[in-house]
């Protein structure tokens, strides 16, 4: 249904386990990939197993907050595919330094609440600001750099990854879940500030999908749903987590200019009715 030939996709962080599984999706639809991640290795074996399934794919190490190291993996990128059409800025994730122990703030009866080991009063500024930077720096810098050359050329697709949290801010995850929601504001300003050049910029916004970041939240060792995992299934009106598989149509919905060519703007949630129950 959706013919992406000739487009050419530049992901960032597109050694990870959903971008690579979008790399294989926009090259199965005939776009040409090239996988962008500090990972120059994992992204090779990607695009190598891509490239043995008739697909058209090469690797770039790039650093999403480096300006510098994107504007040379750009030149890379070009040189090998072409001049990028379609932009998915997938580089992002969490971080432990701006996570808290607890879901909430507890008065302890020796009064050192604030002292806790994983206390949100604890958090270390660089954990949190490593968080904000990864998700919200690396998606405005990389779509600084590559968006250039599609307002020149007067078209062009991005697609930015927010995520339920955005909608929903989740208990542990403060700098995560504010990471997210400046993706999505950042995705309607960009659309605003780029329709004039032709781009469309939207996002995806995945609930819960289980991933290496989150496998020790959501499972213990045993491989048994933790009681986080547990609390999560009960508020998800489909009752399972996400698979990876569940993001292709919205992926592909939101690149092909034909099928959503007056879409801008929007942020989706794939979250399995996540963030529309309220829980009673």
């Amino acid at each position: 249904m959706h013919d992406l030939t000739g487009e050419v996709a530049f992901i960032t962080g597109g050694a990870g386990v959903l971008c690579s599984r979008f790399s294989r999706v926009l090259s199965a639809a005939g776009a040409r990939v090239v996988l962008m991640d500090r990972d120059l290795a994992r992204a090779e074996s990607v695009a190598a197993s891509i490239r043995e399934e008739g697909g058209e794919a090469w690797a770039v190490r790039t650093d999403v907050l480096d300006r510098h190291a994107l504007e040379e993996a750009c030149r890379e990128a070009e040189r090998l595919a072409g001049p990028c059409t379609v932009l998915v800025n997938g580089a992002g994730g969490n971080h432990p330094g701006g996570t808290t122990t607890g879901e909430t703030c507890r008065a302890e009866p020796d009064g050192q609440s604030v002292d806790r080991p994983g206390s949100f009063f604890r958090l270390a500024p660089e954990g949190v600001r490593f968080v904000l930077d990864l998700n919200f720096t690396g998606t405005f810098l990389a779509t600084q750099v590559v968006a250039a050359g599609m307002a020149d050329r007067g078209k062009g697709v991005i697609l930015n990854i927010s995520s339920m949290n955005a909608f929903r801010p989740l208990t542990r995850i403060p700098a995560y879940s504010a990471a997210k929601a400046a993706v999505s504001n950042l995705t309607q300003w960009m659309a605003v500030h780029l329709a004039p050049c032709g781009i469309r910029v939207n996002a995806m916004a995945p609930g819960f999908f289980i991933g290496d970041q989150n496998r020790g939240l959501l499972y213990d060792e045993a491989g048994n749903p933790t009681p986080r995992a547990e609390k999560i299934l009960a508020h998800t009106p489909m009752g399972r987590f996400g698979v990876p598989e569940d993001l292709d149509g919205t992926l592909l919905w939101l690149c092909d200019s034909r099928a959503s060519g007056f879409v801008t703007g929007v942020v989706v949630p794939i979250d399995g009715g996540f963030s529309s129950y309220s829980g009673v």
